[in-house]
């Protein structure tokens, strides 16, 4: 049985998500404030290579925490659901450093994400092509007796 406690890997992941989403627009507020644009990108090349690499990261984010909730919905927790969420998160951090200048990061950081994409989009369709059932089943909460 599974309760609302037991996505604990989706709840971490999506958590850490919104706080690398909130460093990304932190960043491209901070080139705004310097270069004084505060609509668009002004060309100004730092502000765009910023602005990419969020738009970059709310482009691949939901895709990636869709499958690991779903995954862990229906397959339960792992060791490498866990792996695969780490890998996630610091390959978008990697990425936005990488536009930044890291190039190793850039290249780094979109491997990793399409190479996740990949694998955690192929379980998804294999695991109901394959009748793995689901191993875990919602059941209402029901109070005691007496």
């Amino acid at each position: 049985m599974i309760s609302g406690s037991d996505m604990t890997i989706s709840l971490a992941t999506a958590g850490a998500a919104a706080i690398i989403n909130l460093w990304l627009a932190i960043r491209i507020g901070a080139v705004r404030t310097k270069s004084k644009v505060m609509i668009g990108d002004g060309g100004n090349e730092m502000l765009i290579r910023r602005m990419r690499a969020q738009a970059n990261f709310v482009e691949y984010a939901p895709f990636i925490l869709i499958l690991i909730a779903l995954i862990e919905f229906t397959s339960g927790s792992s060791w490498w659901l866990w792996a695969a969420s780490a890998a996630f998160l610091i390959a978008r951090i990697l990425h936005a450093l990488g536009m930044d200048g890291l190039k190793i990061g850039r290249m780094i950081g979109t491997i990793v994400t399409f190479g996740l994409l990949l694998g955690l989009g192929g379980y998804a369709i294999a695991v109901p092509l394959m009748g793995h059932p689901a191993t875990h089943v919602v059941a209402p909460s029901v109070a005691p007796a007496g």
